[in-house]
């Protein structure tokens, strides 16, 4: 007589829910530790995150993991809670007249030139101006520093790899291809990657906007922070506006996103037009 066998049973995976006050709280935490403004309106996208969170952690009520973050601020737990709540909305020459305006100034400039991207995301950005500098610059590799900073740190892994898509790198003129990425091939197929002359041009590194410690002893030609202080409430904004103004050298250029104006915010810096703005 055979032996009956067992119907195969799939179970979902039981997710912690969280409660609006976990919401808030989450808030709050995300608020003091990074500056990030969760809107009301993501409440559900904030509670699936949660409670994955919660769950990836070995715990079984948010309440649990958030008490876990608040009593130790310096866990690893940390940058995963932030890393969960980043949005990387990012694109080669993502508004390209930045870059002709980047491409003229590093042009004439004087050496050395130190260039900050500083909400640099998976490196989209970051290698835009290495390529823009490339093309501009009579002797890029001398003299030329780029530095690419992001608070999650899974995009910046990302962005040392430089690793995109075909249809990612699409915007990249197509003369540059050859230039700055080598195509995949075999399991590769459908991706590219940026050579490696580009990539030894930017250091990737984490930062936080809202930190205390900032770039020691360095001041900057150029910084991009675009499409980044919509994330901030008006008082970190003015902050990281007059920590700009404090790196930036004089006639150094400060590229912000095209929903973005500070000239009420700030008197350091004066507007050229089309988001960007000049160090007085």
């Amino acid at each position: 007589m055979s032996t009956p066998v067992e119907p195969f049973v799939y179970t979902l995976p039981v997710i912690p829910q969280a409660s609006r006050a976990d919401c808030e709280r989450a808030s709050r935490l995300l608020k003091s530790h990074a500056g990030i403004i969760l809107g009301t309106h993501k409440e559900d996208m904030v509670a699936r995150t949660l409670g994955m969170r919660t769950q990836k952690a070995g715990l079984t009520e948010v309440r649990q993991y958030l008490d876990f973050l608040e009593r130790d601020s310096h866990c690893p737990q940390w940058q995963d809670f932030v890393n969960a709540f980043t949005i990387n909305h990012t694109a080669f020459f993502r508004e390209q007249h930045h870059f002709d305006i980047l491409g003229k100034f590093v042009s004439k400039r004087p050496k050395p030139l130190d260039i900050w991207c500083s909400a640099a995301s998976t490196g989209e950005e970051a290698y835009s101006i290495a390529m823009t500098v490339r093309e501009h610059c009579a002797s890029p590799d001398t003299g030329v520093s780029i530095l690419a900073t992001d608070i999650d740190s899974d995009a910046l892994d990302k962005a040392r790899q430089g690793v995109y898509t075909l249809e990612r790198i699409e915007p990249v003129p197509e003369a540059w291809l050859p230039r700055y990425f080598q195509r995949g091939v075999g399991a590769r197929k459908g991706l590219a990657r940026v050579k490696p002359a580009l990539r030894q041009m930017v250091e990737f590194d984490e930062f936080n906007l809202v930190g205390s410690a900032w770039p020691a002893n360095k001041s900057f030609d150029v910084i991009f922070c675009r499409n980044t202080m919509i994330y901030f409430d008006r008082e970190d904004q003015t902050r990281i506006l007059e920590r700009f103004a404090a790196v930036i050298k004089p006639g150094g250029l400060l590229f912000v996103g095209h929903s973005e104006n500070f000239s009420y915010l700030t008197k350091a810096f004066r507007l050229l037009g089309q988001t960007v703005y000049v160090r007085d």
